[in-house]
């Protein structure tokens, strides 16, 4: 194969114009990978590699790892890649996707161009619906299956009989109660947004992580974004009773960030939320309601039975694990083992990648 490869900044018009020929999501835009970059404190690109009409696009984050240890890495400049926080994973134009191995030798074209950059290794969250076939036209072991996430089947007639009993009632109930779901403009929602988000992040004990998804990052997202997004709202005697925020990109509408006041969490006002989206996504003529999966890909906590609720049409959700430069990773490992007071071997045995990072 002749393959062609390109990195691409986000000023580069090639991102859209390769987004315009290739069926992708919200998590893909340039906007969004340049917000995750500011988020995080790294750098924006994506990898685009062709031949003909064969193409493999990929948006990611560099990030530096001497932000990761104390001593040792001074002067090297080492580098790692990680997906944007989501579901972004790789897309894969038709011809590429029809031309068995060109999937595999673009990987390899890819582990090449960041090796000669420096860069020891690359974490990619896959698509749960855009990627799910991966492992079918893939021969590489590196595809690891990390857990599953929900979607609802826009395309079926009656949603109501895909729904668990249980939510029924509860949905039922909250009708009754007076409670009110509606789409609105973020822009005018966004403090109470911010606000309800942040209490529902206290309650449930959150990792650090989702609190770097402040009021700053939303104003931002509103500003680079808007367009993409839609906040459900449900309101009960004149209150804001639980928010979620969605995205929408070609016939794929993304339960993202969202949250119900404390004083409201008994009456699962979510519920009425998740009902009201999914009717409203598929009168927009969208094919998925992608829900998502359980804490940390869980499939056993309570968050992954509430979404499972709603739908019996599950995806696999894939990780991509590349160690890109052997010599420098295991060098990473030795030395974070040594700060943390670990050996390699145990930070190499947990399931964290990089295991550099593991803490």
């Amino acid at each position: 194969m002749n393959l062609q490869v390109q990195i691409i900044e986000l000023t580069n018009d090639l991102w859209l114009k390769t987004l315009q020929e290739i069926r992708h999501d919200f998590y893909h835009l340039p906007e969004y990978t340049y917000l995750e970059a500011k988020r995080t404190d790294t750098i924006p690109e994506a990898i685009l590699i062709t031949e003909g009409e064969k193409k493999f696009f990929v948006p990611y984050l560099l990030r530096k790892c001497n932000d990761i240890l104390f001593e040792g890495l001074q002067s090297a400049d080492i580098f790692d890649v990680v997906s944007p926080y989501g579901y972004p994973g790789i897309l894969l134009s038709e011809a590429a996707i029809n031309t068995p191995g060109f999937l595999d030798a673009a990987l390899d074209m890819m582990k090449q161009e960041f090796h000669s950059r420096g860069i020891c290794s690359a974490f990619f969250r896959l698509h749960p619906i855009l990627n799910e076939s991966f492992t079918k036209v893939s021969q590489t072991e590196n595809f690891k299956l990390t857990g599953e996430t929900v979607s609802v089947d826009l395309r079926l007639s009656n949603l109501w009989t895909h729904t668990r009993k249980g939510h029924r009632s509860t949905i039922n109930k909250c009708k009754r109660l007076g409670m009110i779901a509606r789409m609105v403009p973020f822009q005018d929602y966004l403090d109470e947004f911010v606000a309800i988000y942040e209490e529902t992040m206290k309650r449930v004990n959150a990792t650090t992580g989702y609190y770097s998804f402040n009021s700053e990052y939303f104003t931002q997202m509103n500003d680079l974004l808007g367009v993409s997004l839609h906040l459900c709202i449900v309101e009960h005697e004149h209150q804001i009773a639980c928010v979620g925020l969605y995205t929408e990109c070609c016939g794929i509408v993304q339960s993202t960030l969202g949250g119900t006041r404390n004083q409201f969490v008994h009456l699962s006002p979510g519920s009425l939320e998740t009902d009201y989206a999914r009717y409203w996504a598929q009168k927009r003529g969208n094919e998925f309601l992608h829900l998502g999966g359980g804490v940390g890909s869980s499939t056993e906590d309570s968050l992954y039975i509430f979404k499972a609720g709603f739908s019996q049409l599950t995806h696999k959700f894939l990780t991509l694990r590349l160690i890109i430069d052997e010599e420098k990773y295991y060098k990473l490992v030795n030395l974070k083992a040594k700060v943390i007071g670990k050996t390699a071997s145990e930070l190499l045995e947990s399931d964290f990648f990089p295991a550099y990072r593991s803490h």
